[in-house]
């Protein structure tokens, strides 16, 4: 099994063998494109986004700058809006459902290093995936850790950390995010 394959499966990967350190060159290098074009360059946006990301839909609005590990492994629905400086560790699949609002500064980390010094120092890694339904949206600054799932009509609020899935219908903040109150829909 290649190392691409262990990681895209959650095992354990050496992102440091050269088809990983090159699917990453890759997507920065998309990125960069993406994020030194012009304001109105809608249309060259859309490829970009298209060519970079594993899935998509049509109506999609990622603000500069974005940054993400590999792209591929997102994959996000229609009506889709991210407000700036948003980071997406994608070593894990990353699945954002329809009519997702993401605020500025937020990020999504997939990739768990090991605790251990000796480990971690040999690079080694794992990642879990991130889910997210439909009709979410975070405030600003919110920060998704790895394995996380978070229901459909649901609110994160600014400055959270998500550690634990969160479910359908709630409003949901701090660090750790926590559940505060349920939505009527």
């Amino acid at each position: 099994m290649s190392e691409k394959e262990k990681m895209i499966n959650g095992e354990k990967y050496n992102p440091m063998v050269p088809e990983l350190i090159q699917a990453r060159t890759r997507a920065k290098e998309l990125c960069q494109k993406y994020n030194s074009l012009p304001q109105d360059s809608k249309d060259e946006k859309n490829n970009i986004l298209k060519e970079l990301f594993g899935k998509t839909k049509n109506s999609i609005i990622i603000e500069q700058n974005f940054f993400c590990d590999y792209g591929f492994n997102i994959e996000c629905g229609e009506n889709f809006y991210i407000n700036h400086n948003c980071v997406i560790l994608d070593c894990a699949k990353v699945k954002f459902g329809d009519n997702v609002f993401i605020g500025p500064n937020c990020g999504f980390y997939t990739p768990n290093h090991p605790l251990t010094a000796k480990e971690r120092n040999t690079f080694i890694e794992s990642a879990k995936p991130i889910t997210v339904g439909d009709n979410v949206w975070f405030g600003g600054n919110v920060v998704v850790l790895p394995g996380v799932t978070i229901g459909n009509n649901t609110v994160i609020g600014a400055g959270s950390v998500v550690t634990k899935d969160i479910p359908d219908n709630v409003v949901a903040v701090g660090n750790p995010c926590k559940v505060i109150k349920h939505i009527e829909q």
